[in-house]
């Protein structure tokens, strides 16, 4: 059997996506935006708590298209907060619509999101070497300075914390512990 970050085990939804998609590096757009809402729905909350959810915010917010997010209106919204298959907060909700304005703008400027997250790790991921995922770090000088700059272009719920999960999940840092065979993969 394969040795697995500690903090995935026990739960087959948690590690399967530990072993699929955590840490591996995302430039695609799509789904660099559909993590940052997925991180800030999670914050204040478990991790597995957005994951049991993330087909019901899929179907809800049309795949995480964030054209059409950034154009809703309060009906739309209305119909969000009544959907009892994802997380109702207000704040949320509405979060998701602002930045899915802010996300489209960081594209004009930078012709993608991705090369305006990636430009903070100068296009590569950054290795930690972390022996129990308990020891990692909830927020870094870097993600402390990419929360800044997201606030700046109108991002909410975007805190240090946020940020980085959303680094790790995107693979922007390699917190997989070193003995994890997931380690070398990404």
């Amino acid at each position: 059997m394969k040795k697995k970050c500690g903090w995935c085990l026990g739960d087959p939804l948690y590690e399967k996506y530990h072993d699929e998609e955590w840490g591996v590096p995302v430039k695609d757009d799509q789904t660099l935006f559909e993590f940052l809402i997925l991180e800030t729905f999670q914050a204040g909350l478990s991790w597995i708590t957005v994951l049991r959810k993330r087909e019901n915010f899929r179907n809800a917010f049309d795949q995480f298209n964030y054209h059409k997010i950034a154009r809703y209106d309060e009906s739309k919204i209305a119909t969000l907060l009544q959907d009892a298959g994802i997380i109702r907060n207000r704040l949320k909700v509405r979060a998701t619509v602002s930045n899915a304005q802010a996300f489209l703008k960081v594209q004009d400027e930078f012709g993608s999101f991705s090369k305006y997250m990636w430009n903070f790790v100068a296009g590569k991921p950054i290795r930690n070497q972390l022996e129990d995922y308990r020891s990692g770090p909830a927020t870094t000088p870097l993600s402390d300075a990419i929360s800044k700059d997201l606030k700046i272009r109108g991002f909410k719920f975007v805190g240090s914390t946020v940020v980085y999960a959303h680094m790790q999940a995107t693979g922007m840092v390699n917190d997989h512990e070193t003995s994890c065979f997931r380690y070398e993969e990404v």
